[in-house]
């Protein structure tokens, strides 16, 4: 998760969000020489007397300064719309997960079995425990297998949400009457936050996400305790 004063991204934990790291490292670097380059030429318009008559009325610098920002886009565009592409492909999923969002809590619905859902709320400050996060915490984590192609549909109860899990490259609308899908691969095991990302209400800040990421044979012992329990 993000720490204080972080400029940058969260660590990917997804191959979705490594590509999105790279696209921004690489999108980065051009708006970075694209503003040295200006930079230089305001210097040296501003500091220099010379003029040169034939830069005043040239067809060659022309052509230059139109088919260079055009190379400059398509090297932003193709990356672009290759991630594109790969954030909407949904593979073969190993497992669907339903969530809906309410005024103001998530609910998680395993599809693959019959009675395995529950609700997510906040854990209120004054019931935190040592080394758990303020406003971030849920008393119910949504539990997923590591390595493993999930399914995510994603609808509301009530107003527009959004369930959004950065260190994911997760963003996804919940618009009532209305089931959108996304999917996602974590790498490696951990716990990832989350927040809603839509303007819902009052309590907009307390509908936090998470994600607890173990590995298959663990998945299946708490599946199988969580179907015992209800």
């Amino acid at each position: 998760m993000a720490h204080p004063s972080q400029l940058g991204f969260q660590d990917a934990a997804s191959p979705v969000m490594e590509e999105l790291l790279h696209f921004h490292d690489h999108t980065l670097m051009i708006v970075f020489l694209i503003s040295t380059l200006v930079l230089y030429i305001i210097v040296a318009m501003v500091t220099t007397k010379l003029t040169n008559k034939f830069i005043l009325d040239s067809q060659e610098i022309e052509i230059i300064w139109t088919l260079l920002p055009a190379m400059i886009l398509i090297l932003i565009a193709l990356p672009s719309l290759r991630i594109l592409y790969l954030m909407d492909e949904i593979n073969d999923s190993h497992l669907t997960i339903k969530t809906m969002g309410h005024q103001w809590y998530w609910s998680y619905e395993y599809t693959d079995y019959e009675t395995l859902l529950f609700d997510s709320y906040m854990v209120p400050t004054q019931d935190l425990i040592p080394g758990q996060f303020r406003l971030l915490e849920t008393d119910h984590h949504m539990v997923i297998p590591v390595e493993s192609p999930v399914r995510l549909l994603v609808s509301a109860d009530d107003v527009l949400h959004s369930w959004a899990v950065p260190s994911l490259g997760v963003k996804m609308d919940a618009v009532p009457g209305r089931l959108n899908q996304t999917s996602f691969i974590i790498s490696r095991p951990g716990i990832y936050y989350g927040q809603c990302s839509e303007i819902c209400g009052a309590n907009h800040s307390f509908m936090p996400i998470v994600i607890e990421a173990i590995p298959l044979e663990h998945f299946e012992n708490w599946s199988s305790l969580m179907l015992e329990d209800s």
